[in-house]
């Protein structure tokens, strides 16, 4: 007869319930930060309608939810789906024709000119920091993930939301690595788009609050 340790059930051995142990673990870490991106999917949603009611604020609320979700993987794998940059710039094209009835051709140009704007310029950034680095400093997803913040935000509001971007994307390296008593690097490895996805949709906040105060 073999003998059972305490608290192993009939049937069941210690390497079964270590699995099972293992399993609710995984489990429990996945549950937590999955409830935090839908706590703040809820959050952008309800302030969308509440600066914009309406059309507009159902494609900001669009808008917010593409742009968590672009920076949910690239915090994850350093990956920015094209899916989502491509949709959100398709959105920002329709929201610039939809907004102006009169005039939505032309509103739709300039929405597309603003957006090839912003992806020369992260693209002359791209090169001349490989070029001076002899590394990457932004990757194409970064790049074409600029051209829906064109889309979106006016050419006053683009580089303010590039340098909040910019500014809590290094705050949080700092911190990240002052937290694990590493040494800061100039090498160290960011995910721009991270930071950079959440404030366009922040900057459409900010510009929207500004348009309904004049």
């Amino acid at each position: 007869m073999t003998a059972r340790g305490p608290g192993v059930a009939s049937g069941e051995s210690e390497s079964d319930i270590s699995l099972e142990a293992d399993r609710s673990e995984t489990a429990a870490r996945r549950w937590g930060p999955n409830l935090g991106w839908s706590l703040a999917g809820a959050c952008v949603l309800f302030v969308s309608f509440a600066v914009a009611p309406g059309i507009d604020g159902a494609l900001g609320g669009a808008l917010a939810l593409l742009m968590l979700g672009v920076a949910s993987a690239d915090a994850r794998r350093y990956v920015v789906p094209n899916a989502l940059s491509g949709g959100a710039f398709a959105l920002g094209v329709i929201r610039a024709a939809a907004a102006n009835s009169d005039s939505g051709f032309e509103a739709a140009l300039m929405a597309l000119s603003r957006a090839a704007f912003a992806v020369g310029l992260f693209l002359l950034v791209r090169i001349a920091y490989r070029r001076f680095r002899g590394r990457e400093g932004l990757g194409l997803g970064d790049v074409k993930l600029a051209g829906a913040a064109g889309a979106w935000l006016s050419l006053p509001m683009l580089p303010i939301a590039i340098e909040i971007a910019a500014v809590t994307a290094l705050t949080a390296y700092v911190f990240r690595q002052r937290k694990r008593e590493r040494v800061l690097r100039a090498t160290g490895r960011v995910p721009f788009a991270a930071f950079f996805a959440p404030a366009i949709w922040l900057g459409w906040v900010m510009e929207t609050m500004l348009l309904n105060l004049n």
